[in-house]
């Protein structure tokens, strides 16, 4: 660690960086808040989102009992051909957002198969897209995740080692000034009385 100058320029240079270091401090927690507030929605999506999933395939089981027959071949029946992804700024953060996804259903001959696959079809492709979703979801929580604890690390960074060390070596320097300047003016007032004494 270098030796601190006990100067008034370093004194001037301490200070500003004290002012700086405060006003950016706020902006910083703000951010680190509404990363916090947009990691907390992104978990409630993902719940949100498990939960339909979970819903479906349930309701899926008890409005087709018929899916119980493993006679009928549905492997393949719903597959994802294509999905399209943007992106999203939150507060400095870009986070995938789904775009448009593609869900195809394999051909397949409605005399050969019984009536109910066609449910099962549509069904299965909704639980397809949702699953797409929970997948982006839990990227953006990844994403979302980094960027707090970067941001908190600044913060705290500023709290308690940048301010706080700012503040002591202005008050180091204060301190030797002052000293520097009790003595110029007691050796000031010596040298009067000697020049009195003298005189």
């Amino acid at each position: 660690m270098s030796r601190l100058p006990l100067s008034k320029a370093q004194l001037a240079k301490e200070n500003t960086n004290l002012a700086m270091y405060r006003r950016y401090l706020p902006s910083l927690d703000l951010k680190r808040k509404q990363l916090m507030a947009e990691r907390a929605k992104t978990r409630e999506r993902i719940a949100e989102i498990d939960s339909i999933i979970s819903e479906q395939v349930e309701t899926i089981g008890a409005e087709i009992p018929m899916l119980a027959n493993r006679d009928i071949d549905l492997k393949g029946l719903a597959q994802l051909t294509s999905v399209r992804l943007g992106e999203r700024n939150v507060v400095g953060q870009r986070l995938p957002v789904v775009e448009e996804i593609e869900v195809a259903i394999a051909p397949y001959g409605f005399l050969i198969r019984p009536h109910w696959v066609d449910l099962v079809a549509e069904r299965l492709k909704e639980v397809l897209r949702l699953r797409v979703e929970a997948r982006i979801a839990h990227r953006q929580l990844e994403l979302l995740d980094a960027a707090v604890t970067k941001v908190t690390q600044r913060v705290n960074l500023f709290e308690k080692v940048l301010i706080p060390q700012a503040r002591n070596n202005v008050r180091r320097i204060q301190i030797a000034l002052g000293d520097v300047e009790r003595a110029a003016v007691v050796t000031s007032k010596i040298a009067k009385r000697k020049r009195e004494a003298t005189a």
